[in-house]
């Protein structure tokens, strides 16, 4: 499930079913707390874009005025990675921003291809028991355009750049041509 993805221990948190108890579950006095997150469904950044920012909102009632952790995870073709949990594992690459009270970004540097993936959004109000005191948003598919549409873009100018010539070529050959027959038709 989306809330196994937490970790409130030094261990990381391993997505098997005996872990999920240890991972999520800490004591705390609030019990009613109940947290719900919502992403975009999709990003997608032009090939040119090197720096991104996805976006994660999230509503609390129930819970403590404490601030929540804010965790980020995301998921690649063959595996899961821990990005920001809270703390970021790369923070040249990945940095958390409080947009406002109930609105976090991940902006991600140096953006790549190799960065295509499923990123997610983690709200964790730690001093509750409620489970539903820890949720994780559906996750933002990141899609950065890679260097081939920049070439073929290219490609599609270098075309049109024939095309062009040609066309020039044909029309001054045209005009030529009639200029001739008509000096030489008017002797």
């Amino acid at each position: 499930t989306r809330s196994s993805l937490f970790s409130f221990q030094t261990v990381p948190c391993f997505l098997t079913v005996p872990h999920i108890t240890n991972c999520l579950f800490t004591t705390g006095a609030t019990d009613t707390c109940q947290v719900t997150v919502t992403q975009p469904r999709f990003q997608e950044a032009d090939y040119s874009t090197h720096t991104v920012f996805l976006t994660c909102a999230f509503s609390a009632s129930g819970c403590s005025s404490s601030s929540p952790q804010v965790l980020w995870f995301r998921f690649l073709t063959n595996k899961h990675e821990d990005l920001c949990t809270p703390g970021c594992t790369d923070e040249q690459k990945y940095k958390v921003h409080s947009l406002s009270e109930n609105n976090i970004s991940l902006q991600i540097n140096d953006l790549t291809v190799d960065d295509n993936a499923v990123y997610i959004c983690g709200i964790a109000f730690s001093d509750s028991i409620s489970p539903r005191s820890k949720q994780a948003g559906d996750g933002t598919v990141l899609t950065k355009k890679g260097a081939e549409k920049q070439h073929s873009n290219g490609k599609l100018v270098f075309i049109f750049m024939i095309i062009a010539s040609s066309l020039l070529f044909l029309y001054s050959t045209t005009v030529l041509t009639f200029f001739v027959v008509y000096k030489v038709g008017s002797k």
